[in-house]
C-alpha cells in the first residue's frame, strides 16, 4: 500500500479536535500549496484560499457554521473562495502571468485566450460562479488529501451560511464567493465517537467499472 493510501485511510472527518495542539505553520503552509498546485480548467485558477487563524473571527464563524466546534476547536480553518465571475481582466490577468513566467508567446495559446474572452464574460455570472466552484473543489480535494499526508486532521464542510461568510470576511469585496471551508487541526484524546469507527466505502466493484 502507498503512503499516500495508508494516510488516506487513516484520514476521517474528525468530530472533535484538541483545541491545545497547533498546527505548524510549515504543514499549513505545505496543504494550501497543494491547493494551489492543483490542476484547474485552462489554468485560470478562478478561486484563493483564505487562512483564518483569528480566534474571534472563527467563532464568529462557528455561529454560521451550525456551531461546529471543528471550526474553532482546530488552530487552522481554510475558507475556499471562488471568483464571483470571469472577467477580461481576471483572464488577461492570468495569461499574461504565463507568458511572463514563460518568457515567450505562443500562437496557439493567445488564439486560446481569445476563445476565452470571447465565450466566458458573455455568459451569465452564476454560470461563470459555479464553473470557479468546481474548480475550487478540485484544490479543496488537495488539500484534504495534502492534510492527510501531513498527519494533520482535517474537516470537510459545507454546513455554513455562505453568504454570511463572505460577509464577516469581506469576500464579495474582493469578487469573491465562499464555496467550502476546511478545518486543520488535530483529533481529541477522546470525546470524538466517529475515531474508532471503521472507514465504510463502496466495494471497488461497485465503485470502478472498466471500458476496455
Amino acid at each position: 500500500m502507498s503512503a499516500l493510501i495508508e494516510k488516506l485511510n487513516w484520514r476521517y472527518a474528525t468530530k472533535k479536535m484538541d483545541p491545545s495542539k497547533v498546527v505548524p505553520e510549515d504543514k499549513v503552509e505545505r496543504i494550501v500549496e497543494a491547493a494551489r498546485l492543483a490542476p484547474t480548467s485552462s489554468g485560470l485558477q478562478p478561486f484563493e484560499v483564505i487562512v483564518v487563524t483569528n480566534p474571534d473571527v472563527r467563532a464568529r464563524i462557528q455561529e454560521i457554521a451550525w456551531n461546529q466546534a471543528q471550526v474553532t476547536e482546530g488552530s487552522h480553518l481554510l475558507v475556499f473562495a471562488a471568483w464571483d465571475n470571469y472577467t477580461a481582466d481576471r483572464i488577461n490577468d492570468m495569461f499574461d502571468l504565463v507568458n511572463e513566467e514563460r518568457g515567450f508567446t505562443n500562437e496557439g495559446w493567445e488564439n486560446y485566450r481569445q476563445m476565452l474572452l470571447n465565450s466566458y464574460p458573455a455568459r451569465d455570472e452564476q454560470v461563470n460562479f459555479e464553473h470557479a466552484a468546481r474548480q475550487a473543489y478540485i484544490g479543496f480535494g488537495m488539500s484534504v488529501a495534502a492534510a492527510a499526508f501531513e498527519g494533520v486532521d482535517a474537516t470537510p464542510m459545507e454546513g455554513f451560511d455562505p453568504a454570511k461568510l463572505d460577509e464577516i470576511l469581506g469576500l464579495r469585496e474582493k469578487g469573491l464567493r465562499s464555496v467550502t471551508i476546511l478545518p486543520l487541526g488535530y483529533r481529541a484524546d477522546d470525546g470524538d465517537w466517529l475515531v474508532n469507527l471503521k472507514k465504510v466505502r463502496r466495494p471497488k466493484d461497485q465503485f470502478v467499472s472498466l471500458v476496455a
